[in-house]
């Protein structure tokens, strides 16, 4: 699959998962590439899906769980993280939309693809903290590129764009949970 400007969607996720500067700024302005992001959110839930096997929930139910939550989570970050680097930590160099927000940090869940490792005891483990902390890293420089300010600036963003993106899951989690749990207890 090919973005307008050449980037394959293996090649883009690579090069997030590098830290490449080029592929991140590529990915900022190829407005064509939201399709792709979203994909990499997709395919992220699909490899947590699978990383739960022999879990509570069958993989159908985690997936499907999990892509709700995946997809309001991608676009709370992104919409959390594009208004407070807009605002709050804009600087004069700041210039970013939306779009281009929701692109750099759709690519930026890469790193989640790791999560596929979870059915393996420790090692499943292992993988999922390694992927949170490489996505949280990727998703700082992608805002860093994206919003054309300091690494400081960058962090700040994502914290509270992180710290909103959980309360919402948490949310989510109950709201979904329960209607799951009763339909359970019932059966």
């Amino acid at each position: 699959m090919q973005g307008a400007s050449g980037g394959s969607l293996v090649d883009r996720m690579i090069g997030f998962a590098r830290l490449d500067v080029r592929t991140i700024e590529d990915v900022e302005k190829d407005v064509n590439a939201t399709g792709q992001a979203l994909i990499v959110v997709v395919l992220a839930v699909v490899a947590s899906a699978i990383g739960t096997l022999g879990g509570e929930r069958g993989v159908v139910e985690a997936i499907l769980l999990g892509a709700i939550s995946a997809v309001l989570g991608w676009i709370v970050f992104s919409v959390i993280a594009y208004f407070v680097g807009s605002t709050l930590f804009a600087t004069a160099q700041t210039s970013v939309t939306i779009g281009q927000t929701l692109r750099v940090v759709g690519f930026a869940q890469t790193p989640k693809l790791l999560a596929i490792l979870g059915f393996i005891p420790v090692i499943g483990w292992v993988a999922w903290i390694i992927a949170f902390i490489w996505f949280v890293v990727v998703a700082i420089v992608a805002i860093r590129q994206a919003f054309e300010f300091s690494t400081e600036r960058a962090v700040g963003t994502a914290i509270v764009a992180l710290i909103v993106n959980v309360v919402v899951d948490l949310i989510i989690a109950l709201i979904i949970g329960i209607p799951i749990w009763i339909m359970r207890s019932i059966t």
